[in-house]
């Protein structure tokens, strides 16, 4: 049975979590495999609408075992917190598995993220601020808190010492800023222990005997490809790895085990944070993008930065992830334009450019080149299957799929659960 990747395939916000929730009906786990409360994904079911920041979207599905895997940060008040909102709204979270070697979000890595964004001024990343970055830090260093050591007091006291031994002297000479007390924060942490460990297990073991056993696992990846650490415009960038790659080692499954890889593409591009956007609208077109998109950051609460489809960053992200499918979202967003332009290529110091290009000077000064296609004035939200599509609004995805280099198998019509075209199954 297959082990499929499912990914963002421009800035994120592509619209995963509907994806996901999608082929939650259809899979056995789902497993969010880099990345913490950095991200966000809106699943609407019925006429309840859920956003969900830390966990899984395949939590939402009956059946389905949601995963938090050993490369995601996790902020265990945000944690409790989301599980909380979920049980009083009926939900069952009681199979979530989380991953012992997953480390925590803590307290102080919250305010170094604030404090230092801060600092930066005119030339911060746009970080949402809520410790990503400093926990991965401290992961690579190898200062950092795993779940696993929440059950081990004299060891979270020892790597807490650790951690604040630089930090403090960070936070009070560099910053200006009280020190934070290794006590507090222990207690703090130890706190939560009692709360998380019914969902503690080496989903390591459970996910590879779940492949073994012919069970159906998707992987979910938090942010962008645009965004990875990696591969993306760095350093506007996430500080892990959502690309494809990134599944494998943050949930430990080998490569030889993965058979699809899917990536989202919104119909349009955008991107919140700092950093480069060669499609970026700052008219009329834009803020309709916005507006009738309902661009707003789920996480962040940050509007989002709009812009027409870009075929060279999708090209990219075909190439990176080894894409086998697109599911493309929003295609209902664009009903109302007469013509729709899209960016084929770019052009730096007056050359045009067909792929993206490495330097980050480059790609920073690239002007898109546009090709214009015909639009449609026609609500296709009831659309069942793609015949039922205007012909225009077939062209224009026809157009997007030439130009990306991997099928189309699925399109969004509209934000509901049920309002989607399947044209290839991914299963």
């Amino acid at each position: 049975m297959p082990a499929l990747v499912l990914l963002g395939a421009q800035w994120g916000d592509e619209g995963k979590g509907k994806a996901t929730d999608l082929l939650g009906g259809s899979v056995d786990y789902v497993v969010r495999y880099q990345g913490g409360n950095n991200a966000g994904h809106t699943v609407v079911v019925g006429d309840q609408k859920y956003a969900l920041h830390l966990l899984p979207s395949g939590i939402l599905s009956p059946g389905c075992t949601p995963v938090i895997g050993n490369g995601v940060v996790v902020d265990p008040s945000v944690l409790l917190s989301e599980l909380s909102g979920l049980n009083e709204r009926g939900v069952d979270t009681s199979k979530l598995l989380i991953s012992g070697n997953a480390h925590i979000i803590t307290p102080y890595n919250v305010t170094v993220d604030k404090v230092t964004e801060r600092f930066l001024g005119k030339r911060k990343i746009g970080t949402t601020g809520r410790g990503i970055g400093p926990t991965y830090a401290d992961k690579i260093n190898r200062v950092g808190i795993r779940v696993q050591d929440l059950y081990d007091e004299s060891i979270l006291t020892q790597k807490v010492e650790a951690a604040l031994d630089v930090k403090n002297q960070v936070l009070t000479k560099l910053y200006n800023r009280r020190a934070i007390a290794v006590e507090q924060v222990v207690e703090e942490l130890l706190g939560y222990a009692a709360k998380i460990e019914p969902y503690v297990a080496d989903t390591v073991l459970v996910l590879n005997q779940a492949l073994e056993d012919d069970k159906v696992v998707l992987f979910e990846g938090g942010q962008g490809t645009l965004l990875d650490i990696d591969h993306g415009t760095y350093p506007f960038v996430t500080s892990s790895n959502p690309t494809a790659g990134g599944a494998c080692t943050g949930a430990g499954v080998g490569p030889t085990k993965i058979s699809r890889v899917i990536g989202i593409l919104k119909a349009y591009t955008t991107r919140v944070g700092a950093g480069p956007f060669p499609t970026e609208l700052f008219d009329e077109d834009g803020e309709a993008l916005r507006r009738i998109g309902g661009e707003r950051g789920v996480t962040t609460g940050r509007d989002r930065r709009c812009g027409w489809f870009d075929a060279v960053i999708a090209r990219y992200a075909t190439r990176v992830n080894g894409l086998t499918d697109f599911f493309l979202t929003k295609l209902d967003v664009l009903t109302g334009w007469e013509e729709i332009p899209v960016c084929v290529a770019y052009e730096i110091d007056g050359k045009r450019v067909e792929e993206l290009p490495y330097s980050q000077t480059d790609f920073h000064h690239a002007k898109p080149v546009y090709e214009t296609l015909p639009g449609w004035s026609e609500d296709i939200t009831s659309a069942k299957s793609f015949s039922d599509l205007p012909k225009n609004a077939q062209d224009y995805v026809k157009a997007l799929e030439e130009m990306s280099g991997a099928p189309i198998s699925a399109i969004g019509v509209g934000p509901g659960r049920d309002e989607t075209i399947e044209i290839n199954s991914f299963l």
